[in-house]
């Protein structure tokens, strides 16, 4: 009984009533423009004075309604009514201005069927209250000596006055039914007449691989950049706590290159943040490349104690820029890796060459437990994976015989500009 209820007089139900209250009234004014064509044809002084004359003109203002609903503009305007009063998603619904032919003749087939069922409902509203109204209330008049208030004589007899007001609650009843399954036929048909396209379904799920990757580049960013610079940060200021009193210089080396790592992440942050942006905004900081900031990061990471021993076998001025920083930042990660999981007083082995039209890298570190646990890698391992897949490389990354943990990397030095996508 209360879904019953729900679903007549329920707030969705409220709500596509007066989604179909709206289509009645928009119906009026080519109701108006109709019984000036009616007058005239028929004659009739008083159009609104005959009920059929009535309806004739109700006919003749749909066909000018779906004429005047082929604007482009038009479409927006009705699925935001069916988005807000029918219930229906905004997913189903197209949100643009309908360009082609075809989405204008499915609009103007919406809004005429919008106006028509609205409009009569919208007339139903009208009478049936007042009516039910008096049905049920002519008992008591009745039984005041009141009359019958130009009712059939039908209604002198007693049985008749009895049920008089169930007629009167049955066609409130029958009202409010019809409002619902108007309102739940237009909500069906909305998704049909008002739905997106093929094309917009295509260019709406490529706006969301767009922004999908966006994100996934950022974190990515974020992850290299940041989770490096705070590896870093940790072991250099763990260092230089063991030692303080011991070895001042080398308290003060480490304090130097915690402000070294902590101002140029600044930077890179900044720099990462510009992926959001449209263009390169004026003074943000350029994204690290291997040519001009691999000596840095190499010299940071030593500056905490690390043992880093680096051989660079290919010219990194020759690098095209994209291939120069995801190089970088694999590297980077590289150590990161090194950093979190073989200790800080490990020795790291990193190898940058050029061979056969491939770039390698490979970074090696003596495994332990720490990285032995971790096989399949965190999300570190992952972004590189990342990287390398767009850029058309190979990754690989596990233990070796020797107990040597080792990232493998060989990225394709040609066709970098035509083939991958920026993953800045």
């Amino acid at each position: 009984m209360r879904d019953a209820v729900r679903l007549l007089i329920g707030r969705r139900a409220r709500l596509r009533w007066v989604h179909l209250i709206l289509g009645g009234a928009l119906a009026m004014p080519y109701v108006l423009v109709g019984s000036l064509i009616i007058g005239p044809a028929t004659g009739d002084t008083n159009v609104f004075g005959s009920f059929p004359h009535q309806l004739a003109s109700f006919g003749v203002g749909l066909p000018i309604a779906a004429v005047s609903s082929l604007f482009p503009t038009a479409r927006p305007l009705e699925a935001a009514n069916a988005r807000w009063l029918c219930g229906v998603d905004a997913d189903r619904i197209a949100s643009g201005p309908a360009r082609t032919w075809g989405e204008r003749g499915r609009t103007a087939a919406w809004f005429t069927l919008h106006l028509g069922i609205g409009g009569v409902i919208a007339g139903m509203s009208l009478a049936l209250p007042p009516f039910a109204a008096v049905l049920i209330a002519l008992p008591v008049f009745a039984g005041l000596g009141g009359t019958r208030l130009g009712f059939p004589e039908v209604f002198d007899h007693a049985w008749a006055l009895a049920l008089a007001p169930v007629a009167g609650l049955a066609s409130l009843v029958a009202l409010a039914g019809c409002a619902a399954g108007c309102g739940a036929l237009l909500a069906r048909w909305a998704p049909v007449l008002l739905g997106p396209t093929p094309k917009d379904r295509l260019a709406a799920a490529e706006a969301r691989a767009a922004d999908l990757a966006v994100r996934n580049r950022l974190a990515r960013e974020l992850h290299d950049s940041v989770g490096h610079a705070l590896s870093a940060v940790t072991l250099q200021a763990s260092a230089a706590r063991r030692v303080l009193d011991a070895d001042p210089e080398f308290v003060r080396e480490a304090l130097a290159a915690i402000e070294e790592t902590t101002r140029r992440t600044v930077g890179e942050l900044d720099a990462v943040l510009g992926v959001l942006r449209e263009g390169d905004a004026p003074g943000t900081a350029p994204a690290p490349t291997l040519a001009a900031d691999l000596d840095g990061l190499l010299r940071r990471t030593r500056a905490g104690g690390q043992r880093v021993t680096a051989r660079v076998e290919a010219d990194p001025e020759a690098l095209p820029p994209l291939l120069s920083r995801e190089a970088y930042r694999i590297v980077q990660e590289g150590l990161s890796n090194a950093l979190k999981h073989a200790g800080g007083r490990a020795a790291v082995d990193v190898r940058v060459a050029a061979a056969d039209g491939q770039l390698e890298i490979a970074v090696e570190n003596p495994l332990n437990g720490a990285a032995s646990s971790r096989p399949g890698g965190g999300h570190g391992l992952r972004g590189i994976a990342d990287r390398v897949r767009l850029l058309g490389g190979t990754a690989t990354a596990g233990p070796t015989a020797d107990r040597t943990w080792r990232l493998h990397v060989l990225l394709p030095m040609k066709g970098t500009h035509a083939n991958s996508q920026d993953p800045r």
